[in-house]
């Protein structure tokens, strides 16, 4: 394609995007500000995530007491504190420019304190009976559940379908477009931007954060600049919107079982929250 003809492709897919979907915002900083996938409505919600953390505690507490620990905490921590992963990114790399400035591809230390349990210490007795209450508040989750053929088909194609956005010969261009432009500031040519965020010269800690160089910061800010130049992030995000919707299409079948399962997985939550959720309101903190 020559350059003209790569900018009116560029013109066309916006136009589309801006015609097709809800109005977004001037300024793209968070993955949901792109809107909505069409997978979307077969993956787990940062809602259900909390929901289930929630049914889960009260299932643990609700066994525990049955095996001789009253009073065990809704929100653990262990007898020695673990180590704990952090992870703060997107599937687009970096968005948010006033964050790449001042943590590269990195994150603030303190987000992992959110992390953190906030209840007492389990005893050693109650830590030795906690994995099977664990498999059994799973096993209660699940149930109705087929988890080979059902539960985890929507997340099985998502590695599948990334696959195919990664070979969009539009998407492709869009990220030699945008590794041109940080290469243009000084920095390295990155293949794509996933690239530039596990760069392994941001030397990242075993919690996953980076140092936050100079180099990095900087790095970062051009990679976000880059990006809301040439609509990148825009440009990435209907590349997933098509080949899913394809991929959907194409297994409808199958992506309804999933999706039957995630309600299923629902409703088992709101029956333990119903039934355990008052009890559990003051309880255990």
């Amino acid at each position: 394609m020559t350059m003209r003809g790569w900018r009116l492709g560029v013109v066309a897919v916006l136009a589309a995007i801006c015609v097709s979907g809800p109005e977004r915002p001037a300024v793209i900083r968070t993955a949901s500000d792109l809107g909505p996938l069409p997978a979307d409505r077969y993956d787990f919600t940062p809602q259900d995530h909390q929901r289930s953390q929630r049914a889960s505690a009260l299932l643990v507490r609700q066994c525990m007491e049955e095996r001789g620990h009253p009073d065990f905490p809704l929100d653990p921590r262990y007898p020695s504190d673990p180590f704990v992963m952090t992870v703060v990114s997107t599937d687009y790399g970096a968005l948010d420019l006033a964050t790449a400035r001042r943590w590269g591809y990195g994150w603030d230390p303190e987000k992992s304190r959110a992390f953190r349990p906030k209840g007492r210490r389990m005893t050693n007795a109650e830590y030795a009976d906690f994995p099977a209450c664990n498999a059994e508040t799973n096993r209660r989750l699940m149930r109705g559940i087929d988890l080979k053929r059902d539960w985890l088909y929507a997340s099985t194609r998502a590695i599948e379908v990334d696959k195919a956005v990664k070979r969009d010969p539009r998407l492709r261009a869009a990220w030699d477009v945008w590794s041109r432009c940080v290469a243009e500031q000084g920095f390295k040519r990155y293949p794509d931007p996933v690239a530039a965020y596990t760069d392994t010269a941001w030397q990242r800690g075993s919690d996953g954060n980076t140092r936050h160089t100079q180099r990095e910061r900087a790095t970062a800010a051009a990679d976000v600049t880059c990006k809301r130049r040439h609509h990148t992030a825009e440009l990435w995000h209907a590349a997933r919107a098509r080949k899913q919707a394809v991929d959907i299409t194409r297994h409808r079948d199958r992506y309804a079982a999933g999706l039957q399962a995630l309600q299923t997985y629902r409703s088992n939550i709101t029956e333990v929250l119903r039934k355990l959720g008052q009890r559990g309101a003051d309880a255990g903190r």
